[in-house]
């Protein structure tokens, strides 16, 4: 029965794990971040960082270990936690041009890129809202 288990498991992981890179891949949201971010000379630190993350995300999930964090550390970890939806948020919107689109038939188009920052500052604060005073 545990095989059946193991099977099934690896199974629905190797499912959700292709479609989330399906996602990201035909989307473009790691290119245009890179563009974004003018940093397409370090993309080998994205390919790390992204491998790095789903295999601590993994490790974290399912294995015994608990991680004790003193608060400032969950400060640190809910900013990276910010800054990482809040980028992928910019980026997906970026490249499915919904907030152009909207600023644009709003007459509000100069101020894009200070309501993006807002956007993603406010995800930051939120993250950090939701870790400090809930995840400790």
């Amino acid at each position: 029965m545990r095989i059946i288990e193991a099977i099934i498991g690896l199974a629905s992981g190797i499912a959700v794990g292709t479609g989330f890179v399906a996602f990201i891949t035909v989307l473009g949201i790691v290119p245009r971040l890179m563009q974004l971010s003018h940093s397409e000379s370090k993309i080998i630190y994205y390919e790390i960082a992204i491998i790095l993350g789903v295999f601590c995300g993994i490790y974290l999930s399912f294995g015994d270990y608990a991680v004790n964090i003193p608060v400032i550390g969950l400060m640190l970890w809910g900013l990276l936690h910010g800054i990482f939806v809040g980028m992928l948020a910019a980026a997906l919107t970026e490249v499915l041009n919904v907030f152009p689109l909207l600023f644009k038939r709003i007459g509000i188009e100069s101020y894009l890129f200070t309501l993006l920052m807002a956007l993603s500052l406010g995800k930051i604060a939120g993250s950090l809202f939701q870790w400090v005073l809930f995840v400790r």
